[in-house]
């Protein structure tokens, strides 16, 4: 057995004794899977409705059974006045109001809709469901096809996001903290004289990582498809190449941190802000990018999960094929070889300082 081998199980037994650590890496993909794949959702879905009607018309009837027989909503009240209707949604027992003129039948239009848009995101898709559950199909000039989520399942946004959020914070905030231990138990110094080179030191506790980074991958992957249902449309071969390109790009920065934090603590403070809010928020994963202020569109230009996550929807939602992803491999390719590039010189100087 080489000494590097030696170094490699060396560090391999030390991640997999710690059960903190261990506890960390499998529990929190499958905490936050489930969390984001049922408990946080933007899902419509029993959305507490009150019909404001004065005359009950077969027309009236016939949407307001179209309503009731919706999964989307849930009548919980008929008033006579809208007037009512804004009283039950200011007292936060109603979320929308579907408002029939007198006569509906005869006018044939007129239908008014009061929703609580304290969430404007939730009220605009309450809006939008109500409205295509109110409109006649047989007379509608619209006919709308929902691509690639035809059950506007957010469990198919959230499951590639929370791959790009995952691997970037578990690769770069543990390859940081366990560089940063062995700096302040004193022991790096130690093995830096030993006889295999400092790079090959570096490399040997970032491989453990990467392989378990692989393990996260495929329980990802695999409570997404069974628990979830998201399917996988495109090739598992490139969403596992590309994958392996953005864990190594993660490990990279977690070098990056551990050459700049001089303790444990920092090396976690330094991974939260610097890691953890721009993947958040500056990534796509819960915000769209477009929506943006242009000067936070710039920003997110440099964030990495930003073109992961992006590549992960496309291959796995939309069935689509390298070609169509080249461009987010390009950039993640090229930011892996500049933060490495980075970690290994500033390492360097460290040792000959």
């Amino acid at each position: 057995m080489t000494p590097f081998t030696s170094f490699v199980l060396k560090e391999a037994k030390h991640i997999l004794r710690d059960k903190r650590t261990m506890l960390i890496l499998f529990g929190m993909p499958v905490v936050l899977m489930l969390l984001f794949g049922f408990a946080i959702t933007n899902d419509v879905k029993n959305v507490r409705t009150v019909i404001v009607t004065a005359s009950a018309d077969h027309l009236t009837r016939q949407m307001v059974d179209r309503l009731a027989a919706s999964e989307y909503f849930r009548l919980v009240a008929t008033v006579s006045t809208p007037r009512d209707a804004e009283r039950e949604i200011r007292s936060q027992r109603a979320d929308m109001a579907v408002v029939f003129p007198l006569h509906f039948a005869a006018r044939r239009g007129g239908i008014q809709l009061l929703v609580d848009a304290a969430d404007p995101n939730m009220a605009q898709q309450w809006t939008t469901y109500a409205t295509g559950v109110l409109t006649d199909p047989q007379h509608s000039l619209v006919n709308t096809k929902m691509l690639y989520n035809p059950g506007m399942k957010s469990a198919y946004n959230f499951v590639p996001a929370i791959m790009g959020m995952l691997l970037m914070l578990i690769c770069a905030m543990m390859t940081s903290v366990s560089i940063v231990r062995e700096k302040e138990r004193g022991t790096m110094e130690v093995l830096l004289v030993s006889p295999v080179r400092p790079l090959l030191i570096i490399l040997a506790k970032a491989i453990p990582y990467l392989l378990l980074a692989v393990c996260i991958l495929v329980i990802i992957l695999l409570m997404g498809h069974y628990v979830l249902a998201v399917p996988l449309q495109g090739s598992l071969l490139w969403v596992t190449v590309l994958s392996v390109v953005y864990i190594l790009l993660a490990l990279s920065l977690g070098l990056l941190i551990s050459n700049i934090a001089s303790t444990q603590l920092m090396a976690l403070l330094l991974s939260a802000m610097v890691l953890l809010m721009p993947v958040v928020m500056l990534s796509g994963m819960l915000f769209p990018i477009e929506s943006m202020p242009t000067v936070l569109q710039y920003v997110a230009a440099v964030i990495p999960p930003r073109y992961y996550i992006s590549a992960m929807r496309k291959l796995m939602i939309m069935g689509a094929g390298f070609r169509d992803v080249m461009q987010e491999f390009a950039i993640l390719v090229g930011m892996t070889a500049i933060f490495l590039t980075i970690a290994l010189v500033k390492f360097k100087q460290r040792l000959d300082g």
